[in-house]
C-alpha cells in the first residue's frame, strides 16, 4: 500500500466522522475533502477540479435548473391540486391518491421536492378526513424515495453512478433503462406501506395541536415610560434577545399606529410593546422595572399579526447559521417564535440555535409578509396560513420544455447532459424561469457536495485504492457466488449512505464494484444498479431530507422510522437481488 493510498483513506475516514457529527454542512466537509486531495499531492489540481465541469456535475445542474423551472411555474401545485380534489371520504382512496401522486411527481424531480409540497397539503387532508397525520405523512414521505428508481432524473444519485459508468468507457445509464426494477419497487413498496407500515406507526397527539394558543402563554404587554432606560434607544442597543432571550414582536405607538420592529427602531415614551419569551424571563424584566408592565396586551397589539409554521428546505442558505447571524426578523420582517426539531420545541435561547434541514419554525407577522415567504425556496409553509400560488401562465410550456427534454434524451437524440442544459437555456428565453431566480432557487448545495466529491472517486481511481480494495474483496468471497458480492455492495451502499450523503456513498462505493466486476469478468452495469438502488433507497434512519421535513409535523421518533424503514429496506433488497441480475445478467 503507498502512502498515497493511506492518506487518501486517513482522509476517507476523516470525512465520515464530519458528515457523521454534523459539526459543518455537508458541501464545505466535501470542499475540505478535495482541497486535502490537492495539498498533499494525491491529485492534481487539475484533475481535482474536473468535477465542476464533469458531464456528471452538468446534468445535475440542468437538472435542478429544469425542476426550479417546474416549481417556479406552479405546475406541481396545479397538477397535486387538480388530483386531490378527486379525494372524497375515503381514508383508503386519501392514502392511494396521496402515495401514488407523489411518487409519480418524484419520478421526474426531486423527492425533497416533492415531499415538500405535499407535506402541507397532506396535513390539510388528513384533518378534512380526521386522520391522524403521522399515517399519511411517513409513507408520503417513503413514497417520495421509493419512485427514486423509476427513471435516471428521479435522483441525482442515479446520474452520479451513471457518470461513473462513463469513466471506465462503458455507456451512461438510459433515461428508462431503471423503470423494469424501479416500478415494482414503487409499487411493492406502497402495499407494504399500507398493509403493513402503517399499521407500524403509533398515533401520538401533539402537546398543542395549535400553536398560537400556545404561545399566547409567553406574551405580555408592556409600557415605554419616560423614566426608562429604554427611551430614545433603539432595539438593537437595549438588546433585549442577548441578555434576556425576549423578542418585542410589535410596537404601538402612542399616537396608536402599529410598528414593525427593526433592530434600528428608537423607542419612545408611551410606546407599547408586545413581548414574547420565556416566563420567568418575562417576570425578571418586570422585577427590573426597565419598562412599566401593562398586564394583559391589547388585541390592537395583535392586529394584522398571524402565525404560520414553516419548514426549513435543503439548500436554504439559513443551515448552519443563527437567527442572530441572519438577522432574519430584519431579512424576513417576521419574528421567530419556536423552532421545532424532530419533534422537540425549543423556545429557548433560539437566537443561538443553528439552523437544519427539516426544522419547523413558528413565525408571527403581517399575514402578506408570511405569505410572501412561501415563494422563498428556503421555506415551506405548512400550517397557519394560506399558501402561496405562483403565477402560472408559463406552466403549461414549463412541463413542455421538461417533456420535450425527457423526450429526446429517450430517442438519443441528445446525451442528458446536452438535453437538460438545452431545455435550461430554453426556460431562460422564455422566461419560465430568469437567472436570478435560477440562482435563488436552485440547490447549490447539492451540486457543489457532489461536484466536490467527484474527485474523491477520481482519487481512488489514480492512487490505485479502489483496485486495491477490489482485490482483496476479491481474494476474500472471490469463490462464493456473485449475488452475494452484488448483497454486499447493496448494503455497503446503505450503510453509508447513513452518515454521509446518497451520492457521496455512491461515489465511494461504485469504483470499488467496477474495478470487483472487470477482476471477476462479471458485468459491472449490475453492480452499479444494485448501488444505485441500494444508495438512493434510506429508511431506517430519519436522516433523508424528505424524511427530515415530515419527523415534526408527523410528531414521530427516531425509532419509527427504524421499526417501519427496516422491514422495507429488506423488501427492497428481495426485490433488487431478485430482479437486477435478471434484467442485467452478470
Amino acid at each position: 500500500m503507498t502512502l498515497s493510498m493511506v492518506l487518501l483513506i486517513v482522509l476517507i475516514l476523516a470525512a465520515l466522522v464530519l458528515f457523521s457529527i454534523e459539526t459543518l454542512p455537508a458541501e464545505v466537509i466535501a470542499l475540505g475533502l478535495m482541497m486535502a486531495l490537492i495539498l498533499t499531492s494525491i491529485l492534481p489540481a487539475d484533475t481535482a477540479f474536473e468535477g465542476f465541469g464533469s458531464d456528471t456535475s452538468i446534468m445535475i445542474l440542468g437538472v435542478l435548473i429544469l425542476t426550479a423551472a417546474l416549481v417556479r411555474t406552479g405546475i406541481v401545485q396545479i397538477l397535486s391540486r387538480k388530483i386531490f380534489q378527486s379525494v372524497g371520504d375515503s381514508k383508503t382512496h386519501l392514502y392511494w391518491i396521496i402515495t401514488g401522486t407523489a411518487g409519480l411527481f418524484s419520478s421526474f424531480i426531486s423527492n425533497t421536492a416533492a415531499a415538500a409540497f405535499y407535506t402541507p397539503m397532506t396535513i390539510g387532508l388528513a384533518r378534512r378526513l380526521k386522520v391522524n397525520p403521522s399515517k399519511l405523512l411517513m409513507p408520503m414521505a417513503f413514497a417520495t424515495i421509493l419512485a427514486s428508481s423509476v427513471t435516471l432524473v428521479a435522483t441525482s444519485t442515479n446520474l452520479v453512478v451513471s457518470g461513473q459508468l462513463t469513466q471506465y468507457g462503458l455507456a451512461p445509464l438510459g433515461m428508462f433503462e431503471l423503470t423494469a426494477v424501479g416500478v415494482p419497487i414503487l409499487i411493492i413498496g406502497l402495499l407494504y406501506m399500507y398493509f403493513i407500515g402503517q399499521h407500524l406507526i403509533p398515533i401520538r397527539e401533539t402537546e398543542s395541536t395549535d400553536p398560537q394558543a400556545e404561545i399566547l402563554a409567553y406574551l405580555s404587554e408592556f409600557k415605554v415610560t419616560p423614566s426608562s432606560p429604554w427611551a430614545g434607544k433603539s432595539l438593537s442597543e437595549i438588546g433585549l434577545g442577548q441578555e434576556y432571550d425576549l423578542y418585542i414582536l410589535r410596537i404601538l405607538k402612542e399616537s396608536g399606529l402599529p410598528v414593525e420592529p427593526r433592530a434600528n427602531t428608537l423607542l419612545e415614551p408611551g410606546d407599547r410593546l408586545l413581548i414574547e419569551g420565556n416566563k420567568n424571563n418575562l417576570v425578571i424584566l418586570r422585577e427590573k422595572n426597565l419598562v412599566e408592565f401593562a398586564g394583559e396586551f391589547d388585541s390592537e397589539l395583535t392586529k394584522n399579526l398571524s402565525m404560520a409554521e414553516v419548514i426549513l428546505l435543503p439548500g436554504s442558505p439559513l443551515i448552519g447559521r443563527t437567527l442572530r447571524g441572519v438577522n432574519f426578523r430584519d431579512r424576513y420582517g417576521l419574528q421567530v417564535l419556536g423552532i421545532n426539531r424532530k419533534g422537540e420545541a425549543i423556545r429557548r435561547r433560539i437566537s443561538m440555535t443553528r439552523f437544519k434541514v427539516g426544522d419547523q419554525l413558528l413565525l408571527q407577522g403581517n399575514p402578506d409578509t408570511i405569505r410572501g415567504l412561501g415563494k422563498n425556496i428556503s421555506f415551506r409553509i405548512v400550517t397557519g396560513a394560506l399558501d402561496v400560488m405562483p403565477e402560472t401562465s408559463k406552466a403549461p410550456l414549463a412541463l413542455a420544455i421538461f417533456g420535450s427534454v425527457i423526450l429526446l434524451v429517450s430517442l438519443n437524440v441528445f446525451s442528458l447532459h446536452v438535453g437538460v442544459m438545452l431545455g435550461a437555456l430554453i426556460a431562460f428565453i422564455t422566461r419560465c424561469i430568469t437567472p436570478e431566480e435560477a440562482y435563488r432557487q436552485v440547490n447549490w448545495s447539492a451540486w457543489l457536495l457532489i461536484a466536490c466529491m467527484l474527485a474523491l472517486g477520481r482519487a481512488m481511481e489514480v492512487t490505485g485504492l479502489a483496485a486495491l480494495l477490489a482485490d482483496k474483496i476479491v481474494a476474500l468471497v472471490g469463490g462464493y457466488p456473485p449475488t452475494l458480492l452484488l448483497s454486499a455492495f447493496f448494503f455497503l451502499s446503505l450503510i453509508l449512505t447513513q452518515p454521509m450523503s446518497n451520492q457521496a456513498a455512491a461515489v465511494i462505493v461504485t469504483p470499488i464494484a467496477m474495478q470487483t466486476a472487470f477482476y471477476l469478468n462479471l458485468n459491472p452495469r449490475t453492480f452499479a444498479v444494485m448501488i444505485a438502488i441500494g444508495a438512493s433507497n434510506s429508511f431506517i434512519t430519519p436522516l433523508e431530507p424528505a424524511c427530515l421535513m415530515v419527523y415534526g409535523p408527523g410528531n414521530y421518533r427516531f425509532f419509527d422510522f427504524v421499526k417501519v424503514g427496516a422491514l422495507l429496506t429488506v423488501l427492497i433488497y428481495i426485490i433488487a437481488i431478485l430482479m437486477v441480475p435478471w434484467l442485467w445478467p452478470l
